[in-house]
């Protein structure tokens, strides 16, 4: 009886809702409230009698502590010719530790207590942050106001930071995203503007400890640094904390705030970079953009949300719902705090409908222009901004970052206030007015990067093509401009005795192959490993290396046709990077320079002289024509004792300890390698064959399975 009195009520309630449910036929027939006016919390600001501005934000949501402190000054300051060096300043100021602890035992220290001390660079500033327990922030903090005022930047920690941005160098066109949104910036500012510049091995060598010293002396001083805590505190209590712990540090030099102003965009048109080993291609639509602080900022905003807002958005409708031509696209015009930013539009598409969606989206752009903008556009763009706005804010932590930028910046402290009622007065007029403003089809810059053979249709019919070339120049290369170098009359008969030492010309114009069996003895993130290495080498430029591992068996053939690596996973090509490096350390091989003593591309000049050992040597450069080497050679005998260059990892010398002769030729078969002063490598070789017999395929990439 109760089940059926529990139905029957059911069954009423659910025809007292049915005319409800039947007056709604479509979703925009529901009608929505008005979102409520968010109550923002407000930090408390605090300026110390040395300059250094201070905010406080409590949240006793958890027991914790958070803060930072934001130091004016960062890469998009540091001459152009030691690009990267904020990069490796934010690094190595964390891990080279204090002027009382090391960087590892900060590490220990911390991470008993849960807590995080970490340090970063970016283009304007750069930042140390804490993150730590209440109960463990007396503990903690003074360690943050010793690594801010105190850094030692360790020198092995600085050549780890070097090492690591050699690393992302080598890699750097890998990503065709990352490599085109690199390029598109160029496009935009100027291959030399400070919001472009990009890091090579050179700019990386020539970062010294020195530098990063001077760089915390010119900016870290307390008029320079803007500081925030946010967490479970009282604001009185850790004002007290931060005046005892600052207050008596004085004055330094005032850091400029004004953004540099150097950009020079690329001339409007069509350029290319060839990714041959792509099956998307990245299409940009590039020009300027403007800044935060605009007027029309907020009409904009409403512009890109109609542009590509998701689904709704036009772009998406068109070029990916209608034409099926994109996963995904998007973008708009692009602002900044302090500097333009870039109108920058993104889409992938398959390589056989590349010029078809080049097409579509110019299009798509064009008819902001022309096309007017609907009410239901409207409404549904600004929903959507002011719906999303929320999750700026939804926390303190956020509300305090906020602040902070607003006065690194200078901008007033209520501009966020400002943003909702922004937002809700933009109409259609001013949409449309800003669309013809500041978008210029006929300015624009279209930048593609892709496999061009499988394109739909050849790129110039979309206009005048221009290849950019993105080849890394190589470790120890000349920068660009520079006088070439020639060979000097005493470094090209060094180069001679050691031509004749490993078995002279006429024995190695005979030569069309060398192989190579061994051990080579590693050391790895897992610890030691030794690899069975089997080397052959078709001069002058065809590798094949068989190594075996414990976790299995892998080949690497690098040819001027292709670059592959086999496994029991099956093949594929290599990275363009580490294809490239390859090409470089080919050139580069011992054997290879030796038969090129001839080659104008070769030069050959003495730099020095060091003992090693009982030896008096000279040090030989050695100039590849896009990277150089030195050999460290016996002048009686011609005998190579040691090596240098920059490889994969930083600088690289190795020390040749035994050589050994077969087949009329003299060559190295025990030596070790150093990175950066740490040993990483002992090779012992076994077996040497000149003119060994091998089948010709092996250079050959394998079909791929069916």
């Amino acid at each position: 009886m109760r089940l059926l009195k529990l139905s029957a009520m059911a069954a009423g309630a659910l025809l007292t809702l049915a005319p409800l449910v039947a007056q709604v036929n479509s979703y925009k027939e529901i009608k929505t409230p008005q979102l409520h006016k968010m109550a923002v919390p407000q930090a408390k600001r605090v300026v110390l009698d040395n300059g250094m501005v201070v905010f406080f934000m409590e949240d006793h949501g958890l027991p914790l502590i958070r803060g930072g402190a934001r130091v004016r000054g960062g890469e998009r300051d540091v001459p152009a010719d030691k690009v990267g060096l904020a990069n490796i300043y934010g690094q190595a100021w964390r891990t080279g530790g204090t002027e009382s602890k090391t960087g590892d035992q900060l590490d220990d220290f911390l991470e008993s207590r849960g807590a995080k001390v970490e340090t970063s660079a970016s283009d304007d500033s750069t930042s140390i942050s804490l993150n730590v327990l209440k109960s463990d922030f007396d503990n903690v903090f003074p360690i943050f106001v010793d690594l801010l005022q105190h850094p030692s930047f360790r020198q092995e920690k600085v050549d780890l930071a070097k090492t690591q941005a050699n690393t992302g160098i080598s890699r750097r066109n890998d990503d065709p995203m990352s490599l085109g949104g690199r390029e598109a910036a160029k496009l935009a500012y100027g291959a030399n503007s400070p919001y472009a510049r990009q890091r090579e091995y050179s700019t990386i060598a020539a970062i010294t400890r020195d530098d990063l010293v001077a760089m915390h002396k010119r900016y870290v001083h307390p008029n320079n640094i803007i500081l925030g805590f946010t967490g479970d505190f009282d604001p009185a209590v850790m004002e007290q904390k931060v005046r005892s712990a600052f207050g008596s540090w004085p004055k330094g030099p005032q850091a400029s705030a004004a953004a540099p102003t150097d950009i020079q965009p690329a001339k409007p048109g069509v350029y290319f970079i060839s990714k041959d080993d792509v099956t998307q291609s990245n299409i940009y639509l590039i020009h300027g953009g403007t800044t935060r602080n605009n007027p029309d900022f907020y009409s904009l905003q409403v512009m890109n949300e109609v542009l590509s807002g998701g689904f709704s958005g036009r772009l998406m409708n068109d070029i990916r719902s209608a034409r099926g031509l994109a996963y995904g696209v998007g973008g708009g015009v692009g602002t900044e705090w302090d500097h333009p930013g870039v109108f920058r539009i993104w889409m992938g598409t398959k390589s056989g409908s590349t010029v078809e969606a080049i097409k579509a989206l110019r299009g798509d752009v064009a008819d902001l222009q022309t096309k007017p903008i609907t009410d239901e556009e409207l409404s549904l763009a600004k929903e959507a901004i002011l719906n999303s706005y929320i999750f700026t804010m939804d926390s303190r932590a956020k509300v305090l970052q906020q602040r902070v930028n607003l006065e690194f910046y200078g901008y007033p402290a209520t501009w966020y206030d400002q943003y909702v009622s922004g937002i809700e007065k933009v109409t259609r007029a001013d949409v449309e007015r800003v669309a013809k403003k500041y978008v210029h089809s006929d300015q624009m810059s279209l930048l593609v990067v892709g496999k061009d053979k499988d394109f739909d249709a050849p790129l110039a019919s979309v206009g005048t093509v221009s290849k950019i070339d993105v080849t890394i120049p190589e470790p120890g290369a000349k920068p660009a401009g520079s006088a070439p170098m020639a060979s000097t009359p005493d470094g090209l008969a060094l180069a001679r005795k050691a031509q004749d030492f490993v078995g002279g010309k006429a024995k190695l114009a005979t030569v069309q192959a060398i192989r190579t069996v061994g051990t080579l003895s590693v050391k790895s993130p897992q610890g030691p490993m030794d690899i069975e290495v089997d080397s052959l080498t078709k001069y002058p430029d065809s590798h094949r290396n068989i190594m075996k591992m414990p976790m299995g068996e892998m080949t690497m053939v690098s040819t001027p046709e292709a670059a592959f690596m086999s496994s029991p996973m099956g093949t594929q090509d290599m990275p363009g990077s580490q294809r490239e490096m390859m090409k470089s350390e080919s050139r580069q091989d011992f054997m290879t320079i030796v038969r090129n003593l001839e080659n104008p591309a070769y030069t050959f000049t003495i730099v020095g002289s060091e003992k090693i050992g009982d030896v008096n040597t000279q040090i030989l450069e050695v100039g590849t024509g896009t990277s150089s080497v030195k050999w460290w050679v016996d002048p009686a005998s011609g005998k190579v004792l040691r090596r240098s260059g920059h490889g994969r990892g930083g600088e690289q010398i190795t020390d040749i300890t035994e050589w050994k002769s077969a087949g009329g030729l003299t060559v190295a078969s025990n030596y070790t390698t150093k990175v950066n002063g740490e040993q990483q490598a002992a090779a012992k070789i076994t077996t040497i064959e000149i003119n060994p017999t091998y089948d010709p395929k092996v250079f050959d990439k394998p079909a791929a399975k069916q």
